[in-house]
């Protein structure tokens, strides 16, 4: 077998003759001696032309092609149970790897299913209205589920991310994504795919509890010998009981973290990213990107960068080309935003999370007193400020009471050259945020350790890195916070288990231990390869 790469204009199709010259070059044999070809790579390179560049693998004829094999699940009805808390990728994954190893996943998730989702997420969109438990980051496919299905994680050092992707496809998302330098599944698609996952851990004898948010985990010793102790899980007024439980409970569930701390087990400050959502019309990124050469027929163009600023890096998060903003609170008296785009990321706009990284030695002094919960309780205030601003300019009466009728999720908002000058916008562009847009000081209301990086990182990535970048018909709303935990749940190294807890697997990013869809489904495959007594 020999890899090689083909380079073609966007727009104009691969023959089959030409990969086959290509590939008997490559392997120095006559064309009618190659076997085999297929690509398992495609990338766009606009760096001169606007291209495609492919990478293929090319065979002899005779030479054994080698094919992934799908996992093969397992009848699981009446096999041991394992207690999975959330249904976002992690849990997902592991509860498919549990149906593998023949033990019978026992699915807890606090929110709702996937479509019963879309009503709630109408509500916060329309009239501000917050359910704690059912909204953009709780329930049935955690937040990945509404926010683009991005699937850019290729390192294969937390496992065989074939396993991920070829299951995603089996269920569902386009056989692109096994392909693409930068897969993702579209929001529209992405639901299918959530709800075909759940059909089948159904089908084999799995189980899914919704509108179950864990309240309390007890732990039950063991009652004989060589017996291992397990745990009781508490929702509302039903319980259940497992001698495993994998904890995947997502970046924002900041109960469980209470939880934690509440019955004396260890939990750790950890950094995250803070910053703003940038929109920008999405016409002015396909020019930049392609140096002016963009064309309706070529895919949506997208961008992410990395630098250093003041000793901390700024960097571009979860971008959503030809996409949305969305609230994405999940309590009240918040402001947090995050973006999502379908497949065919046809919107006229274009964003993505702009972030420092603040790290728990960051965070003003007046935060020690609250401890572990330093981090945590900053990235909270940021949000409720964010949220007393745009309550502020609600015009009232003598009494106190509104005189109009606003969604109180309309997000803090300034011009992008503004907001480096430290001008409030005299007005604001049009954004695809439904609740609106309110102009304000963010260079004020964001803390100095990210707004001082920011102004200066985005004069740098206009100038040095994305040409038209940096523009006053960019838009900054404030705030994207929901980049990652702000808590780490520790764990053994080599069981995955807690320290304190044997045969509790702390998992995905809630945990501190992800950072996307693949990176959790993989995280959660290996605590279920733990759970279930196997090494990987």
């Amino acid at each position: 077998m020999k890899e090689f790469e083909i380079a073609k204009k966007i727009g104009q199709p691969l023959s089959d003759a030409e990969v086959r010259e290509a590939a008997a070059r490559a392997l120095g044999v006559k064309a009618d001696r190659v076997g085999a070809t297929r690509v398992v790579r495609r990338s766009v390179d606009a760096r001169q032309d606007v291209l495609y560049r492919y990478r293929i693998e090319a065979f002899r004829d005779g030479e054994e092609v080698p094919q992934y094999q799908l996992p093969e699940y397992k009848d699981v009805h009446g096999a041991p149970e394992v207690g999975v808390i959330g249904a976002g990728p992690a849990g997902m994954f592991a509860a498919l790897k549990l149906l593998t190893l023949g033990l019978k996943p026992v699915i807890l998730e606090r929110g709702k299913d996937v479509h019963g989702r879309k009503v709630d997420m109408a509500m916060l969109s329309t009239k501000g209205v917050v359910d704690p438990d059912s909204n953009y980051c709780f329930g049935e496919g955690g937040a990945g589920a509404f926010s683009d299905g991005k699937l850019y994680t290729r390192s294969s050092k937390r496992g065989d991310i074939r396993e991920v992707l070829y299951q995603l496809v089996r269920f569902g998302a386009s056989e692109n994504i096994l392909t693409d330098a930068h897969p993702h599944i579209g929001t529209d698609r992405l639901p299918v795919v959530v709800e075909n996952i759940r059909h089948c851990i159904e089908e084999h004898g799995g189980e899914y509890h919704f509108g179950c948010r864990v309240t309390e985990i007890r732990r039950i010793p063991g009652t004989g010998p060589g017996m291992t102790e397990g745990y009781e899980l508490v929702a509302g007024d039903r319980s259940w009981r497992f001698a495993k439980v994998i904890l995947a409970t997502g970046h924002s569930a900041r109960d469980i973290y209470e939880l934690f701390h509440r019955n004396g087990w260890t939990i750790e400050p950890k950094g995250f990213a803070l910053g703003v959502r940038v929109e920008h019309p999405q016409w002015m990124i396909n020019q930049a990107r392609y140096h002016g050469k963009y064309q309706p027929f070529m895919p949506t163009a997208e961008y992410s960068f990395v630098t250093q600023v003041d000793g901390r890096g700024v960097f571009s998060f979860c971008m959503c080309p030809g996409g949305i903003l969305v609230p994405a609170a999940t309590t009240d008296k918040s402001v947090v935003l995050n973006g999502m785009s379908n497949s065919a990321r046809n919107s006229k706009w274009a964003n993505a999370g702009v972030v420092v990284q603040v790290e728990p030695e960051d965070i003003p002094e007046e935060y020690a007193q609250y401890g572990v919960f330093s981090v945590l309780y900053f990235q909270r205030d940021v949000e409720r400020k964010m949220y007393m601003y745009s309550r502020s300019l609600v015009r009232r009466d003598s009494q106190g009471k509104p005189l109009e009728q606003v969604n109180l999720l309309r997000a803090p908002a300034q011009r992008m050259m503004d907001f480096c000058r430290g001008v409030v916008s005299k007005d604001l562009p049009k954004t695809s945020y439904h609740p609106g847009a309110v102009s304000a000081p963010l260079h004020e209301l964001l803390p100095e350790i990210v707004a001082s990086r920011l102004r200066k990182a985005f004069p740098f990535v206009g100038n040095k890195l994305i040409k038209g970048y940096y523009t006053n018909d960019a838009l900054l709303l404030g705030v994207e916070s929901r980049t990652s935990s702000p808590i780490r749940i520790p764990r053994n190294a080599e069981t995955l288990a807690h320290e304190q807890l044997p045969g509790l697997y702390p998992c995905g990013e809630g945990a501190g231990y992800a950072g996307g869809i693949v990176s959790s489904a993989l995280d959660g495959i290996a605590c279920a390869v733990k759970a279930a007594g196997q090494s990987a």
